[in-house]
């Protein structure tokens, strides 16, 4: 990289909800952004409605999730009901994660809706960097920087980025460019989709749940209480023309019972997908969300696993920008969320509409036990390969919290430093993070605070006394909530990475003075932690 090209931003092509999440993360770190969008306004398409936890926890890390919560309907309960009775099979109850995360809830939001939120936050934080009417024509790689192309409402112009993400949807113009193919499949089913106005609270009072799947083996729905409406959701036989909508009227009747005053909105019919990009990154251009991989969204895998991506990249571009860090941290990112993408939410899509359709057969993400239903549904269970084993996962199972494994998300608990309270998730939303679980009194050995990068606490059910020389890197955990939560022994070493993963999860030796945690950083970006 050479001197002349240090400074320039990151662009990202396009400003759909993946695009603003990965801006909104890349601003956190402190790394220069610009967006760019074809259009000259944000979709009005009716689109995705349904926010997963773990996004909702990406969303505050990036500061922006205060103002989305306020324009969606929050919820506590996935319904599970038989089409043709009504009546509730099962329900998930997010309730179940309060001893893992801040947020034991999903949201109900419509994607036109979202986006302008999103946006908002990002103007707010980076006044001038969203770019509209700037459509990518062509680009050119060279050794330190890409050369972009764009045709804008001022007539051509070109702007050189570092790195280029494209975020520009399932039929992007940078993959399409770079020659790179999609593999999988698209069904002849698709989707039909209503917003409609009705009152299923007082004069005709339902009962269902905000989010409730309605199972049949002929004809299964899936009912949606958006803030200002209701969303309707059902397979459209593959040939069939779109309904008319005295004929969509008909059919919700026939799902929720006779109504009056029942509106329709809005529609829109999508196509179903499982695809997925062969390769992820060309250089210095990556592929992230629908443009990497097209997961039609059965139980909210869609949008939600976009969002994936924009924890998992950002955080790597801005340690290699600040030098922490060599390139080759980079292909972690494709080397984790891809069997995320491909066997994990394309998979869990396929079992899902499975599943509605009563058609015979296990469906791993749906067991016995209520927490790991949950923290499934949630999107909490994504374990990534940190290590490159090919040990990862997206479900989790039983009654009660599982001990923590590397590349789990951490869980998001309070501890307790000198300040007063602090997440576990802000501790390390900028930095890796190592956790020496020991005992205080005993005047453990813990490395001093000496980089920005790596940052040293000794938890403990003792707090460290004003003499100890801990009290500027000791967290008190009362009762060893937070340590019987992770489930591991005294004296063992947890590292976290800035997006909440577990990195590594090692014994620790408390008597020692070898900084472990700094080399096991050292492995995961290929450079020295560096020092103040």
């Amino acid at each position: 990289m050479t001197a002349a090209y240090d400074d320039l931003p990151v662009a990202v092509i396009g400003a759909g909800p993946i695009g603003l999440i990965t801006a909104l993360g890349l601003v956190h770190h402190g790394v220069p952004v610009v967006v760019f969008e074809e259009d000259d306004r944000l979709s009005l398409d009716t689109k995705a409605g349904t926010v997963l936890t773990r996004t909702l926890e990406v969303l505050h890390r990036y500061g922006a999730l205060d103002d989305v919560l306020g324009a969606s309907l929050r919820i506590d309960e996935i319904g599970d009901l038989d089409r043709a009775t009504n009546v509730s099979t099962f329900s998930v109850r997010t309730a179940e994660l309060t001893e893992d995360t801040r947020f034991p809830f999903v949201i109900n939001i419509p994607q036109h809706h979202l986006e302008p939120v999103l946006r908002t936050a990002l103007e707010k934080k980076a006044p001038g960097i969203l770019h509209m009417g700037h459509r990518l024509t062509s680009f050119t790689q060279h050794e330190d920087h890409v050369e972009l192309r764009l045709d804008t409402p001022a007539g051509e112009r070109t702007v050189a980025a570092r790195h280029v993400l494209a975020c520009d949807g399932g039929r992007s113009q940078v993959r399409e460019q770079l020659g790179i193919t999609v593999e999988g499949k698209t069904l002849e089913e698709r989707y039909m989709l209503v917003d409609l106005k009705a009152d299923l609270d007082v004069d005709n009072p339902r009962d269902y749940p905000y989010l409730a799947y309605f199972g049949d083996p002929e004809e299964w729905m899936i009912l949606v209480r958006q803030p200002h409406c209701w969303r309707f959701l059902y397979p459209l036989a593959a040939g069939r023309p779109e309904p008319e909508r005295h004929e969509l009227a008909a059919k919700a009747r026939r799902f929720i019972g006779d109504v009056k005053d029942l509106e329709i909105l809005g529609t829109n019919i999508y196509t179903v997908h499982h695809r997925v990009a062969d390769r992820w990154q060309d250089g210095r251009i990556l592929l992230m969300g629908d443009a990497a991989h097209l997961i039609t969204p059965m139980w909210a895998l869609g949008l939600n696993t976009g969002v994936l991506d924009a924890s998992n990249l950002p955080w790597r571009l801005a340690w290699v920008r600040r030098g922490w860090a060599d390139e080759s941290l980079l292909s972690g990112y494709e080397k984790e969320q891809a069997p995320v993408a491909i066997q994990g939410s394309g998979e869990m899509a396929e079992a899902a509409r499975a599943y509605m359709d009563r058609r015979r057969g296990s469906v791993e993400a749906m067991t016995e036990g209520d927490w790991g239903n949950a923290f499934t549904r949630a999107l909490l269970g994504v374990r990534l390969d940190v290590d490159g084993s090919g040990d990862w996962s997206m479900v989790k199972n039983g009654d009660r919290p599982l001990p923590v494994v590397p590349g789990d998300r951490a869980p998001d608990l309070p501890l307790f430093g000198p300040e007063g309270r602090v997440h576990l998730h802000d501790l390390a939303a900028d930095s890796f993070v190592a956790l020496y679980f020991t005992d205080t009194r005993r005047r453990p050995a813990i490395p001093p605070q000496n980089s920005p990068a790596l940052r040293h606490f000794a938890v403990s059910r003792w707090d460290a006394p004003h003499d100890s020389g801990l009290r500027d890197r000791a967290l008190f955990d009362p009762g060893e909530r937070v340590r019987q939560r992770f489930g591991v022994p005294d004296d063992t070493l947890v590292l976290l990475r800035p997006d909440g993963h577990v990195a590594a999860l090692v014994p620790y030796d408390r008597d020692g003075d070898h900084d472990k945690a700094a080399e096991l950083c050292q492995r995961i970006t290929g450079r020295p932690v560096p020092r103040i």
